[in-house]
């Protein structure tokens, strides 16, 4: 039986929907992301040139089609449809519409709320309870999400964060049309499993037939939920595949903030300890000075663990 594990950990919130003891979805909610699909916001129209308008809360966002009576410098109410992307360097930001006449400003859903209108039971796992979330693979997981490697059954995926779409390059041995059709299904496992959206490309090894290529898409077509679009293999062994992208994927989140992701990968260990906390904890440089900007997960985590941790950069020149 199917069931979200879920748990709201310091400087974000974690869910994995887990499987036949597999993790088949992993979703974290960073804090700090913006407004969330299906934010309700009053908002001051900025650029109508572009749709660009600015939130009442500091955010901005590109609105579609804002309405003719409203002018530049006026003001409207909008429902944000996308969350913005992180990308380095810069961000994607959120995207939105006019919201109804009678809306009333509110948040969007978060994780907790979208993974219990599922209908799936939710489970809410606890720091000093074992640790469910890693014996599904949490970590493995994670570990696909931020080195881009994917195996499967006689090959492996390299999975490439751009800032046009997701590469998945092909890569294995023996038979082509076997190796390409069971690739079909491990891109379709992966796109499922981070969450990924917006345009996404295959490069599939050269099939020299028809029938072959066929077989490829097919497997794909049914191994990835609608809705979605996709273009046929070429000759060249590429697909397309366009997917809704209301967020960031997990790689992308990762790739975005690599050091804030491992700082809150430590704190949820020191987290997770018996207790008495560790007097002092080391961290590598860049860890140590992203967690820095954060002085309030330190003050949760004393306050979870009961402890005063004290964190010191280590010296990476021994």
């Amino acid at each position: 039986m199917a069931e979200w594990l879920y748990e709201a950990g310091i400087g974000e919130a974690r869910a994995a929907l887990v499987a036949d003891g597999t993790i088949r979805k992993l979703r974290i909610e960073a804090e700090g992301t913006g407004p969330r699909v299906d934010t309700i916001a009053e908002a001051q129209l900025i650029d109508r040139a572009t749709g660009r308008v600015k939130l009442d809360s500091g955010e901005e966002a590109l609105c579609d089609s804002p309405p003719r009576a409203v002018t530049q410098g006026a003001r409207l109410t909008v429902r944000i449809t996308r969350e913005a992307i992180p990308e380095p360097g810069r961000s994607k930001v959120a995207r939105a519409v006019p919201a109804e006449p009678d809306a009333t400003p509110a948040p969007g859903p978060d994780l907790l709320a979208r993974i219990t209108a599922s209908g799936i039971p939710v489970r809410r796992c606890r720091a000093h309870e074992p640790d469910r979330l890693e014996a599904a693979g949490w970590s493995e997981i994670l570990e696909e999400a931020r080195t881009g490697e994917i195996a499967f059954p006689g090959g492996a995926l390299r999975m490439a964060v751009t800032p046009a779409m997701m590469i998945f390059d092909v890569d294995g041995s023996g038979p082509l049309e076997p190796l390409a059709v069971a690739a079909a299904q491990a891109v379709a496992t992966a796109v499922v499993r981070h969450g990924i959206g917006g345009s996404i490309g295959v490069d599939f090894p050269t099939l020299g037939g028809k029938a072959a290529r066929n077989a490829v898409a097919e497997t794909l077509d049914a191994a990835l939920p609608q809705p979605f679009e996709r273009t046929a293999v070429n000759g060249f062994g590429f697909m397309q595949i366009i997917r809704r992208r209301p967020r960031a994927s997990l790689p992308e989140l990762l790739a975005a903030d690599p050091a804030g992701a491992a700082v809150r990968g430590e704190l949820r260990l020191l987290e997770r300890l018996p207790p008495p906390a560790p007097a002092t904890h080391m961290l590598a440089g860049p860890r140590y000075r992203r967690l820095m900007q954060e002085p309030g997960w330190i003050a949760e985590l004393h306050r979870r663990t009961g402890g005063t941790t004290q964190f010191q950069e280590q010296d990476d020149r021994r």
